[in-house]
């Protein structure tokens, strides 16, 4: 039956929809998600008033929600009656619907009938949903209970032709939307039903107790014995990285499960799922479960994830900070795309914090930004601000009394656009990166449990492995460079498009991974790769020497001493002479190891050393390509002090390897990110500045000529054409975003 209905899935192509929702979330009347108001008959002449404006503003679809507890308040009777009306207001409209299912809203007769089915901590405490977080769905019969949720849904909503898809999970986790602050560590789940769940997923790795054994050193004597480790010992912590791979795999089998349960009803509606924030901005050790972006990506017709630039902040994220946020989106969601699942449609709150104004500009801003990486979905979080909780008042795209904002009116006009041009943006692609940053989530897990501060101030490690990535991508963010995000399990199969890929904080790797890395260089790639590459494999085990896997050979050196450095600061000197922009004697900031490395290679030399005159950098040759080996954190020391050493570093890197810059600006800075829809090309240019200032842009395009109009206004665009380049030249107002429709001329 399994694999009939891959066969009618496939059937179906992601791809195939010929419609670009442009969305606001909408659950009939006032009420916040997911709650909904008690009488949705009652409530429709209002109702139809709001769809009618959304649908006046610009906006092509709402994106509605039901809870498990509203939507089945008895076992077996189902109460769909809030999106009939929903359904039949955007059909009058024109409008199509999207449906956001909450099943951590369980209906309490879920509890009752399956008393021994409570989410455990891993101290044993038994958490008792409160409206949230529902009931763990390893228990079989309230797993049963939801997936035949999911189909009955399907099975009446696909009789409506206004219905578009689904969202089946929002920012999923093993618990949602409740957390237990009483619980120092709070980690989950450890029900029994979980337990036998992670035992038959052992059995399925290990094949035998024997096996499992010599994995953990461990002298079970049945699989009844075996659960997940709660302690750190200082022997091995094999256990603890299997508990956390099973979480991972675990949450993606649970998405599956959904997709499958919709797809044997509604094999035609678009199905979806949306991360609270991309891998790059959680942590795979968080105790309430936190998905792999990757892997989530897989069971879903299109992930995607939230985008909340100034959430309940005084100070809105930067624009490094997002565009990472959304290239990481966007390099999990895989050639399809991505969605937006929830992007803040006004300021935010969360209790007494209040984040700052969100203004036009921003909603502008935003939205370009996400369309022109190549998101096939944007839905606003929410029509209006929420009614209830400790958001009330937040995140409305018009007041709560109704009043229309401007800010609305300027996220309708993208969207009458983006409908307007469906077929464009639906076909179109981003630029391809030439340069890559590898996404590990096994560098967070050296040491196990065990992973205790004992020197220096807290805040100069917590959140390394992030600000490794960020602080790379921030640098080559500034220099206008397409970067992808590839995680280390897809290395074999994709690190051949890149000319470049930067290892940062690569601590832990799989034998898997070294191997690919091997094999990308010696087939002419480039490889630059932090402080002690590989010193733990995927079992915890420390390699013989460092770099470890094998990797030592490839780079062309090994580490003969380590240590973490006073105040967890450091410097490398340059020496060498040979990378563009970068000088002999040049200080580059590092972070918490100084890692000697002595050359074992004659193709090897030293090109930095740290104060003591110790090597701390070595470039070599191996096979067809190069490496470079960096005896500290340099991506994590620029992402916690800017300095423009280390920035003319990182941009000396692109020279070295050759990549090529599909945009250089001069002038006032300006972020430049390119679309292609076959021969045409659409520039999405962005001037973050809060001042007017003038720049100069050009852009590699290819052989023209060319011709140029601005996108949203249709008015002729001056520029000079340079085949293959196009030089564009344009004061741009603060905040301002522009963007350029370049489509070949007739000769």
């Amino acid at each position: 039956m399994r694999a009939l209905l891959a066969l009618v899935i496939a059937a179906w192509m992601p791809g195939a929809p010929d419609f670009f929702p442009m969305a606001v979330w909408y659950g009939g009347g006032k009420a916040r998600a997911p709650m909904l108001e008690p009488d949705p008959h009652g409530g429709r002449q209002a109702w139809q008033r709001d769809v009618h404006q959304i649908r006046e503003l610009g906006f092509n679809a709402i994106r509605c929600w039901i809870d498990w507890a509203s939507g089945e308040p008895e076992p077996g009777r189902y109460r769909f009656d809030t999106l009939d009306v929903l359904l039949d207001l955007a059909s009058q409209e024109g409008l199509k619907v999207i449906v956001q299912v909450y099943m951590d809203a369980a209906p309490e007769w879920v509890g009752r009938k399956f008393p021994d089915a409570h989410f455990v901590a891993i101290n044993g405490h038994v958490l008792r949903p409160e409206a949230a977080p529902g009931y763990c769905l390893d228990h079989p019969g309230v797993r049963k209970a939801a997936l035949a949720f999911y189909s009955a849904l399907a099975e009446h909503l696909r009789r409506s032709p206004a219905f578009f898809g689904w969202d089946l999970w929002s920012e999923p986790h093993i618990i949602n939307w409740a957390s237990a602050p009483w619980l120092p560590n709070a980690e989950f789940c450890f029900c029994p039903h979980t337990l036998a769940r992670f035992r038959a997923w052992l059995r399925k790795k290990y094949g035998t107790l024997e096996a499992l054994n010599q994995a953990w050193y461990r002298r079970f004597t049945s699989w009844e014995e075996v659960e997940p480790n709660r302690l750190s010992t200082i022997l091995s912590y094999t256990d603890y990285l299997d508990w956390r791979a099973f979480i991972a795999h675990k949450l993606g089998e649970d998405l599956r499960d959904r997709y499958e349960a919709v797809k044997r009803a509604a094999p035609d509606r678009v199905a979806t799922s949306h991360a609270a924030a991309p891998n790059l901005f959680t942590s795979p050790l968080a105790g309430d479960g936190s998905p792999d972006d990757w892997i989530m990506s897989r069971q879903v017709d299109y992930y995607g994830t939230s985008f909340y630039p100034k959430h309940s902040y005084p100070v809105g994220r930067d624009p490094a900070f997002r565009g990472a946020l959304l290239d990481f989106a966007r390099s999990s969601g895989g050639e399809r795309g991505f969605w937006i699942g929830e992007l803040q449609a006004g300021f935010g709150t969360v209790g007494l914090n209040v984040s700052a104004w969100v203004t036009p500009q921003d909603l502008r801003m935003w939205t370009w930004s996400a369309l022109i990486r190549g998101a096939k979905a944007i839905n606003y979080y929410a029509w209006y601000p929420m009614s209830t909780g400790y958001e009330s008042g937040g995140y409305g795209m018009i007041e709560l009394d109704g009043t229309v904002t401007e800010r609305a009116r300027a996220a309708g006009r993208i969207a009458q656009l983006i409908s307007r041009q469906q077929k464009l943006f639906l076909n179109a692609r981003p630029q391809a990166a030439s340069v890559a940053i590898v996404y590990n989530p096994l560098s967070y897990m050296v040491g196990g449990r065990q992973r205790v501060v004992t020197v220096g101030p807290q805040s100069e490690v917590a959140g390394i492995e992030r600000n490794s990535m960020l602080g790379v991508y921030r640098a080559w963010f500034a220099a206008n460079v397409p970067t992808d995000f590839i995680h280390i399990d897809q290395l074999a199969e994709r690190a051949g498009r890149y000319k470049l890929i930067y290892f940062p904080y690569p601590l832990m790797l799989t034998q898997a991974a070294a191997s690919a890395l091997e094999s990308y260089v010696r087939a002419g790639g480039t490889l630059v790769i932090e402080a002690r590459a590989a010193w733990n494999n995927d079992r915890g085990r420390a390699s013989d020497r460092v770099p470890g896997l094998g990797l030592d050979r490839v780079l062309g050196c090994r580490e003969v001493m380590v240590q973490t450095t006073p105040g967890l600061r450091t410097e490398l000197i340059w020496a060498a002479d040979d990378f563009a922009g970068l000088r002999p004697g040049e200080r580059l900031p590092g972070r918490l190891y100084e890692e000697v490395l002595q050359p074992t290679s004659n193709a090897a030399r030293v090109v930095a050393r740290f104060s003591s005159g110790a090597p701390a950098a070595v470039v070599s040759r191996y096979g067809a390509g190069k490496t470079l080996a960096l005896g500290s954190f340099l991506g994590a020391a620029l992402e916690q002090q800017p300095d423009p050493a280390l920035e003319r570093f990182f941009a000396a890197l692109l020279e070295w390897a050759g990549v090529e810059r599909p945009a250089r600006v001069s002038g006032s800075a300006v972020e430049v990110r390119l679309l292609e829809s076959g021969r045409e090309r659409i520039a999405g240019i962005f001037h973050h500045a809060a001042v007017a200032a003038e720049a100069e842009i050009v852009l590699a395009l290819g052989e023209g000529p060319w011709q140029a109009t601005d996108l949203e206004t249709g008015a002729p665009v001056a520029f000079e054409d340079r085949s293959p380049h196009v030089r564009l030249k344009k004061r741009f107002d603060p905040q301002e975003t522009w963007i350029v429709h370049l489509v070949p001329a007739a000769r």
